[in-house]
C-alpha cells in the first residue's frame, strides 16, 4: 500500500494494493493491522454508502459530542473530497484540504475524528463508501458552509445542487466554540 499525507495533519491519503488479471481485480478495502501501521488504530462502527448525481455537493459536515472519523472510498465514478480541520489543538485547525477522488485508481482518504467532511460529485454519478468510526447521532449534526469565503476552497463547479440545510450552515468564524467538534488534536 502507497500513503501520502495531506495538507490536514493526519489525514492521510492511501492507494491500496491492487491485485489484477484477465478476471478482473482484488483488494483488500481495509485491513485493521495494516491500516493501524498508518495512523488509523480505531474500531469502525458505521458504514455508509452514499450516490449522487453529477453537481450535487454534500457538506461541510461534521458531529460535535461523537465526531466521525471517515475512511472515504469512491465506488463509481469521481468526486472532489473536502476536509476541514476543527480539532482544537491541531496545527492545522480551520485549514481546508481538497483532492479528487477517483473509483479506477482505488484511492481511499482518511479523515480523523474532528474534521469535517465534504465532497462534490463530478462524474454523471458518484457512489461512495465510507467508514465511520462511530455512530451517526440525530441531533448531534453541525456543519460548516461549503462556500465560506475564508477557507478559500475552489470548488469545481459553478452551480452546485445542495440541500437546503447546507445552504443555511454557518461560516467556520461564526461557529461558536461549544459547536465544534469534542475530539481534540492528538
Amino acid at each position: 500500500m502507497k500513503v501520502r499525507e495531506t495538507a490536514i495533519a493526519g489525514a492521510i491519503l492511501l492507494f491500496p494494493d491492487v491485485l489484477r488479471d484477465e478476471r478482473g481485480f482484488f483488494m483488500e478495502t481495509y485491513h485493521d493491522r495494516r491500516y493501524a501501521e498508518f495512523g488509523i488504530d480505531l474500531t469502525f462502527r458505521q458504514d455508509n454508502r452514499s450516490l449522487s448525481s453529477r453537481g450535487v455537493l454534500r457538506g461541510l459536515h461534521y458531529q460535535v459530542a461523537q465526531p466521525q472519523g471517515h475512511l472515504v472510498m469512491v465506488l463509481a465514478g469521481e468526486i472532489f473530497d473536502v476536509g476541514l480541520d476543527l480539532r482544537r489543538g491541531s496545527p492545522t485547525f480551520g485549514q481546508a484540504m481538497s483532492m479528487v477522488l477517483k473509483a479506477d485508481d482505488f484511492s481511499q482518504l482518511w479523515l480523523p475524528p474532528g474534521v469535517a467532511h465534504g465532497f462534490c460529485v463530478l462524474s454523471e454519478t458518484g457512489e461512495i463508501h465510507y467508514k465511520c468510526s462511530d455512530l451517526y447521532a440525530p441531533g448531534d449534526e453541525a456543519g460548516v458552509l461549503w462556500n465560506d469565503p475564508d477557507l478559500a476552497i475552489d470548488w469545481p463547479i459553478d452551480s452546485p445542487v445542495i440541500a437546503p440545510r447546507d445552504q443555511k450552515l454557518p461560516r467556520l468564524r461564526d461557529v461558536p466554540e461549544n459547536r465544534l467538534p469534542t475530539a481534540p488534536f492528538r
